[in-house]
């Protein structure tokens, strides 16, 4: 029984030793794991702000196009692309082609080049694809928007079966 007691005292001790020796590496370990969660905290926070302005901003936008006020819809449509928010950058595209806000062809494909850029799952960049395939197609280039379509229905999209009908 004593020598129980005395290996708990002199592991005690080891370990009150181990932690003074080791005091600073310690104490520098605990700063990097808290300041990495106030780091974590802070980043979901910012982009949680940068997310409900970019939504306040979508919504701004379809109040505008409902007031028949194109022009400045179509600017906060795009300056929603140019953020390049996964959500509403792909749900503003569809609204500047869909009420026809933007007749310049080039500017269009550089909002597309710009949707095509931000980092989305497959299935997103082939309804991208698709809706590319659709916007050339109005606009005449059937050959290149027939391309896109077949891309579409070689990589076996969920997409496939819309871009077929489309192609037929």
């Amino acid at each position: 029984m004593e020598d129980n007691t005395q290996n708990n005292k002199n592991f005690s001790e080891s370990l009150i030793n181990i932690i003074k020796k080791n005091i600073n590496i310690i104490i520098i370990i605990l700063f990097i794991l808290f300041s990495s969660l106030i780091g974590i905290s802070f980043f979901e926070h910012h982009k949680d702000n940068k997310n409900v302005k970019v939504s306040e901003k979508y919504i701004q936008a379809g109040l505008l196009l409902e007031k028949k006020k194109k022009k400045e819809s179509n600017i906060i449509y795009q300056e929603i692309i140019q953020s390049k928010n996964k959500s509403y950058s792909l749900l503003s595209l569809n609204n500047i082609i869909d009420n026809e806000l933007e007749q310049d062809e080039i500017k269009v494909f550089k909002l597309f080049n710009t949707i095509e850029s931000i980092k989305l799952e497959k299935e997103q960049k082939d309804l991208v694809k698709l809706k590319k395939a659709l916007y050339l197609i109005k606009i005449s280039k059937n050959e290149d928007g027939n391309k896109l379509l077949n891309e579409i229905i070689s990589t076996n999209s969920i997409w496939k079966n819309t871009a077929l009908d489309i192609l037929n």
